[in-house]
């Protein structure tokens, strides 16, 4: 408990620095002005999304292989955390967009596939959540997240694969991404990573205690007992 205690603090101060360095630190970009600085929220709550989706897949297969409850729990928490982030991405991709191209949507090939993926994993957590406890769905949401996952690969190319539209960040001079911008976008990946953490952890730490828990309830049933 100490230990997450301490996870949480760092995660909170550096979240004050992050703020103060997009807000306070950070130069306003040339063409898209201040609202350009979603992007330093937009980019790293991406990067935090793949991350959840990628860790559900490993917790996926680990379950698959071993039936064990612990990777289940990694991967449940893993795919709530990474949806999350999704949704924060699908929400700031919107605010960004309007003023850089005019419009809050556009049917392009990383959008489209973002949503898919956001849909996909949400399919899946609506089956750990509501389709009872037993390991036949558990099996099927495991294989639907494995079955998922290779998708994040269609996102993360779908601009240089199929053309697609993103906005581009110019500095005051006109020559692409500012030092002092690079710096703040390395600072917030650093706080996205620590909040992604202390996420996924007490998630984890929850749904193991509740795997716990059912399978004593369930061995006191076998025995006769009122749970």
């Amino acid at each position: 408990m100490k230990g997450q205690a301490a996870l949480t603090g760092a995660a909170f101060i550096a979240m004050l620095l992050g703020h103060f360095a997009v807000f306070a630190w950070a130069p306003v970009e040339a063409q898209m002005g201040v609202v350009q600085k979603i992007f330093y929220y937009h980019v790293n709550s991406a990067w935090a999304c793949y991350l959840g989706f990628v860790s559900c897949f490993v917790g996926s297969l680990g379950y698959l292989y071993t039936r064990k409850g612990r990777w289940d729990a990694f991967a449940l928490a893993s795919a709530e955390v990474g949806l999350v982030f999704g949704l924060i991405v699908l929400v700031t991709g919107p605010l960004w967009a309007r003023p850089a191209w005019g419009v809050w949507w556009k049917w392009e090939p990383r959008l489209t596939s973002m949503a898919l993926m956001a849909l996909m994993f949400g399919a899946y957590w609506v089956l750990q959540s509501f389709a009872g406890a037993g390991e036949g769905a558990r099996r099927l949401a495991a294989g639907l997240a494995v079955f998922a996952t290779p998708n994040i690969w269609f996102v993360h190319v779908a601009v240089r694969k199929w053309r697609g539209m993103h906005p581009e960040i110019q500095d005051k001079a006109g020559g692409g991404l500012d030092p002092d911008m690079r710096a703040t976008l390395g600072l917030v990946s650093v706080v996205v990573l620590l909040l992604f953490v202390v996420l996924v952890r007490m998630r984890y730490r929850m749904h193991f205690q509740e795997r716990q828990v059912g399978a004593l309830r369930r061995r006191l049933q076998r025995a006769g007992v009122e749970a």
